[in-house]
């Protein structure tokens, strides 16, 4: 049990202290209840950052998370409804918008497609805790009751507009247009005005061929590198030689330092790079056939800068495109790093299938 995984069951542990805080009638209840909401609610943000920064991404804090974050936020709005503070209708719309997406991305998952967190998702969470934030405080101060029932209005928005756009990206599922995670990360990158570059080694072209397929890709795809060779990582992407020496062609040191490589080389926002042993034969040591480590740079600005919501989206999106080789390694082979100048994560998500 590592500390992001205990700030995650931190929350499910504020429950109980927050019932007995917003049921009770001592001095000062409600402010701290208004306290222990606010910092429990920080921990959303500051699990995950640890966990990626540290290396510490798990199956279970990733099973823990979303389970915490509707848990923590559905029962403090019960509780309110239960002392008449909260219209039923509202926690019937967030909780039926949360149902519907968490069955929509199992069935996607089954079908071999993972949707990213959206923006839109991720304001939908700041507006409703900043409104249950709003409604705690407005029962000792009343003169906030009319900012938490516009609050309360902006959540329900934000609810219903996040839970559309999700509806639009699993159209699949109903049958429609499968969703295409080239043209989902297109959208993304035009969007937001962020550009994008790849070096490869292992698949030889095969990421850039499938990122330009689509017509109008030269608005966010700037090209790419095939450095299959040590010597050509060395001169076309600037990989030190002590790093190939030290660590193998195939690690996430290498990978790391070809995304950076390309990047700088291109001029791109983001970059993606890709090296692995696609055999059938291994590299003479002892790291098996199927190895691959994927890493995505950006410019390294503050993790709340555009460009990281622009890697965090591309990160996800990106290995859907990634061609399958011959030889399909198992998922435990893969290895992924995002990375920028100040910050380092290891990373290994479940939908990866064989690269």
């Amino acid at each position: 049990m590592n500390v992001p995984n205990l700030l995650t069951l931190s929350r499910l542990l504020a429950i109980p202290v927050l019932a007995a805080l917003l049921f009770g009638r001592f001095a000062a209840h409600d402010q701290l209840a208004a306290a222990v909401f606010l910092v429990a609610s920080l921990t959303d943000t500051l699990d995950g950052t640890l966990a990626r920064r540290r290396g510490q991404v798990t199956e279970l804090g990733k099973f823990l998370d979303p389970l915490a974050d509707k848990l923590f936020i559905l029962s403090v709005l019960i509780f309110l409804v239960a002392q008449q503070e909260l219209p039923a209708w509202v926690v019937v719309v967030i909780f039926g918008r949360e149902m519907l997406i968490t069955i929509l991305r199992s069935v996607s998952a089954a079908q071999g497609h993972v949707i990213a967190a959206t923006p839109f998702g991720k304001t939908k969470t700041a507006t409703q805790v900043g409104a249950v934030l709003l409604l705690i405080l407005a029962r000792p101060y009343p003169e906030l009751g009319l900012l938490a029932l516009i609050g309360i209005g902006v959540a329900v928005v934000f609810t219903v507009w996040s839970g559309l756009d999700y509806l639009y990206r699993f159209r699949h599922v109903f049958g429609g247009a499968p969703a295409d995670a080239v043209e989902l990360l297109a959208v993304d990158l035009q969007r937001q005005g962020l550009t994008l570059a790849v070096a490869e080694s292992c698949t030889g072209g095969g990421l850039a061929a499938r990122l330009t397929e689509r017509p109008g890709s030269s608005r966010w795809f700037l090209g790419g590198v095939i450095a299959y060779s040590n010597s050509a990582k060395q001169d076309l992407l600037g990989v030190d030689n002590r790093l190939l020496e030290r660590h193998g062609a195939v690690s996430a040191e290498v990978a790391a330092a070809m995304a950076r490589g390309v990047r700088r080389r291109l001029g791109s926002d983001l970059s993606v790079a890709i090296t692995g042993i696609a055999g059938p034969d291994a590299d003479g040591s002892d790291k098996p056939v199927g190895l691959t480590f994927v890493s995505v740079a950006s410019a390294g600005e503050s993790r709340r800068s555009r460009p990281r919501c622009g890697c965090s989206l591309t990160f996800e999106q990106v290995f859907d495109t990634l061609p399958k080789p011959s030889t399909t390694p198992s998922r435990s082979l893969v290895k992924t790093t995002l990375t920028s100048t100040n910050h380092h994560a290891t990373l290994t998500p479940k939908h990866m299938e064989g690269i």
